[in-house]
């Protein structure tokens, strides 16, 4: 009998739900329908928006917080690596071996630290914030369902009490049902009126607290972790140095098909020659007295350098003074080792002195020489020059000196020249190992 009157309590209540639902369903329909009005409450729902706004950004920061810590926990994996990597190639006579190891171990109980410290001061405390939203949710949703009660309620009480033929026993049973449903939306409502705008006030402080944590912890880390790479160096200084004629140095090399313009290097494809100048320095002294036959003598900027001249070999006789070169040019010849260097000719308001462009209306300002594009090149920025095999380049000298990057060169390629002859909308940069000298 027992177990009867459990089930038929339970079946009570779920038909005493199923009938709650109903009721609120045809209330909800009335008032989209403009045949009952709607409790307003512009407060209460300015409050509900902060408390999702709230709930969005609280979710996040946990969300990125624990990719955060993921990367920590992967940094500290690479490291611990990177030292037994270390240690295995420490070879035991070399002195410093137990230092080098005790500075791995520090360094994975530092990595150790630094993670279980995150944790514990920044998403422990993280999760509790974010525990009490649920909660709140479920209120707010449950609030919302006894307003309806509460609107159904009244909507039905003041029905009656307007019918033509008035039912004084259903009128007095609909008023005790609208004080009590106003009784416990009234209630819900005005704890929520309370802690919502508390919520939404704590959460500056949550914030503060949260990243002087993380920043702390990762202030304090970094301290700790530059100390021991310190201590590490210290150790490798030591070993370089009681092993220093057995130390071969290794230096990186810069590529002649790599010019390097800010951080891009373009190279050309495999196989293809490099248009970089050549230079050959002659190592043996001169005598101070003067130039020894057959010695070649740093050509001034003014001259024009062909570059047959410096790949056959041909070099002017000694004691030749070429026009434009001075008395200082070749004191400095006597004292330096002979360097022959392909050098582009110098311009002068505009022309070129020396060059074979020098007043040719027909080619732009400060013309110097042609260069043919060998393979295609992608501009990768506003100020390089798109270009395709076979296009042909008017090289120019840059208004600024000093913004060449070595490997690049100024020009403007001469089917755009012979159709607009306005450098400003056609001059650019590009990779000299892309192209080749032409006549």
């Amino acid at each position: 009998m027992a177990e009867m009157g459990s089930k038929g309590v339970t079946a009570g209540k779920i038909a005493s739900n199923v009938q709650k639902k109903l009721t609120r369903a045809q209330e909800k329909v009335l008032q989209k329908l403009g045949k009952a009005d709607e409790t307003k409450d512009e407060q209460f729902e300015q409050c509900v928006q902060n408390f999702n706004k709230q709930l969005t950004e609280g979710t996040r920061l946990q969300k990125d917080l624990r990719t955060y810590l993921a990367s920590v926990k992967a940094m500290h994996e690479a490291s611990k690596k990177l030292n037994e990597c270390l240690q295995e190639v420490y070879e035991p006579d070399w002195p410093g071996r137990d230092e080098a190891n005790k500075i791995a171990e520090n360094n994975d109980l530092l990595w150790m630290d630094y993670h279980q410290k995150l944790v514990d001061q920044a998403l422990l405390t993280m999760d509790t914030y974010l525990g009490q939203f649920p909660d709140i949710k479920s209120r707010i949703a449950k609030r919302g369902r006894k307003l309806v009660d509460y609107d159904s309620a009244r909507h039905h009480y003041e029905s009656l009490q307007t019918a033509k033929k008035k039912d004084e026993a259903k009128i007095a049973k609909a008023e005790e049902e609208l004080i009590k449903a106003q009784k416990v939306f009234e209630e819900m409502n005005v704890d929520l009126q309370e802690e919502l705008p508390s919520l939404w006030n704590s959460r500056v402080g949550f914030y503060v607290n949260t990243f002087q944590s993380i920043a702390g912890l990762e202030e304090n880390f970094h301290k700790e972790m530059s100390k021991l790479n310190q201590n590490l160096n210290d150790v490798l200084i030591s070993l370089e140095k009681q092993h220093g004629s057995n130390t071969f140095t290794v230096k990186a090399q810069p590529s002649d098909n790599a010019p390097a313009k800010g951080n891009k290097s373009p190279s050309p494809p495999d196989g293809s020659p490099a248009a970089t100048p050549e230079i050959r320095v002659n190592h043996e002294p001169e005598p101070a007295g003067g130039a020894t036959p057959g010695a070649t003598l740093p050509k001034s900027p003014s001259q024009p350098a062909e570059a047959s001249e410096v790949a056959g070999g041909t070099q002017p006789a000694a004691g030749a003074q070429e026009p434009g070169e001075t008395a200082a040019s070749e004191a400095a010849s006597s004292s330096l080792p002979a360097v022959v260097v392909e050098t582009f000719p110098a311009t002068v308001n505009g022309t070129v002195e020396g060059g074979s462009g020098a007043g040719r209306l027909d080619l732009p300002p400060g013309f110097m020489f042609k260069v043919q594009a060998q393979h295609d090149y992608t501009a990768t920025d506003t100020d390089e020059l798109q270009l395709k095999a076979g296009d042909v380049v008017l090289v120019i000298p840059f208004q600024n000196p000093e913004e060449q990057d070595e490997g690049w060169l100024m020009g403007v390629k001469e089917s755009d020249w012979n159709q607009h002859k306005e450098l400003e909308k056609c001059r650019g940069v590009f990779p000299e190992n892309f192209t080749e000298r032409v006549p």
